[in-house]
């Protein structure tokens, strides 16, 4: 239930409590929030622990589709599409022909390490791919 509040939040509610409720009356909530929660519990156990007597067997084939939703809601589509299409893919993005060819991926030659700067007058070269 509190998987998801931290100290910093609990620190807040208790602030806030204490000027709402003044310091004479915060233990007083704080019991009776105890006791209540202790309850839901309580009431949450027996009625599982009733359902369970009384649907034997069949109780855990009712929980299974329970569990399958609660791994729904930790889903994160991101890493499933990344493991569904790159899964087993040694190059996923298609970059090991590209590394280190001699050719760019168009077929075209690569350009020389360091080109010669161009004389004056001289037109630059075109690239098909940049037309």
């Amino acid at each position: 239930m509190f998987d998801s509040v931290g100290w910093g939040e609990i620190l807040v509610l208790i602030v806030a409590g204490l000027f709402i409720l003044g310091p004479e009356r915060l233990p007083q909530a704080a019991s009776w929030l105890g006791q209540s929660v202790r309850k839901m519990r309580e009431f949450a156990n027996g009625a599982r622990d009733q359902l369970r007597d009384e649907m034997g067997p069949e109780f855990d084939d009712l929980r299974k589709p329970l569990e399958d939703l609660r791994e729904i809601r930790n889903f994160d589509p991101r890493r499933a599409v990344t493991r569904h299409l790159f899964d087993g893919d040694p190059d996923p993005l298609g970059l090991n022909g590209t590394s280190g060819g001699s050719t760019k991926p168009n077929g075209y030659p690569l350009p020389a390490a360091k080109p010669e700067p161009l004389k004056p007058g001289e037109k630059p070269p075109v690239d098909p791919d940049a037309t």
